[in-house]
């Protein structure tokens, strides 16, 4: 798949607020400062098209893309940014729980995981939470440029093996890196298979 054109369509508190359509809807997730941004701005080549942050939890609202004429690409807000409020928290769970429960065009979830990380408490939350609820998803691993040649394949493996071993899921994956481009045409390929 070729992305021709990418542009925002609008921000919303509310499942009910998103955009009125039919066209399917591919969801990007992850914790805070997980690289989303620059991984959307990647995907579509458009580097101002997603707003890149050095602070984290900066999307705090629910933003549709409007690519190709013909899907939605879905930037949602980061989840674990421990230096907000139990309020702010509660709101933003509050935000995410609405749009996958309500919005009924979601094609396929992607939750982002930095590679360099061991399986964090509040990934594997949510990914149970998604297994438990039936809405499909695959993890993208992010940040693979800063690891060593020989752990770009271990790394993932391990991780899925740990998720496998506390919540019994092994989800498919995509290994990606913004900088390099890396996982790119596999990640569009999926996205025109859903489509």
């Amino acid at each position: 798949m070729k992305i021709k054109s990418s542009r925002f369509i609008k921000s919303s508190s509310k499942a009910k607020d998103c955009p009125e359509n039919e066209f399917p809807e591919f969801a990007f997730i992850g914790r805070s400062n997980v690289g989303k941004s620059s991984l959307i701005n990647m995907l579509t080549q458009n580097k101002k098209l997603a707003k890149i942050s050095g602070t984290p939890g900066k999307t705090l609202l629910i933003n549709h893309f409007f690519i190709n004429g013909n899907w939605f690409l879905v930037d949602l807000p980061g989840y674990g940014y421990a230096k907000i409020s139990k309020k702010e928290k509660k709101g933003i769970e509050n935000i995410i729980i609405d749009y996958f429960i309500n919005r009924t065009t979601i094609s396929l979830t992607f939750v982002l995981i930095d590679i360099r990380l061991d399986p964090q408490k509040n990934d594997i939350e949510f990914v149970n939470w998604l297994s438990n609820n039936n809405i499909s998803f695959k993890i993208i691993f992010t940040k693979t440029d800063k690891l060593k040649k020989s752990e770009k394949e271990e790394k993932p493996n391990n991780y899925i093996k740990k998720l496998s071993e506390k919540i019994k899921i092994s989800p498919e994956y995509i290994v990606s890196s913004s900088k390099h481009k890396t996982g790119r045409e596999e990640l569009l390929q999926l996205i025109q298979n859903f489509n």
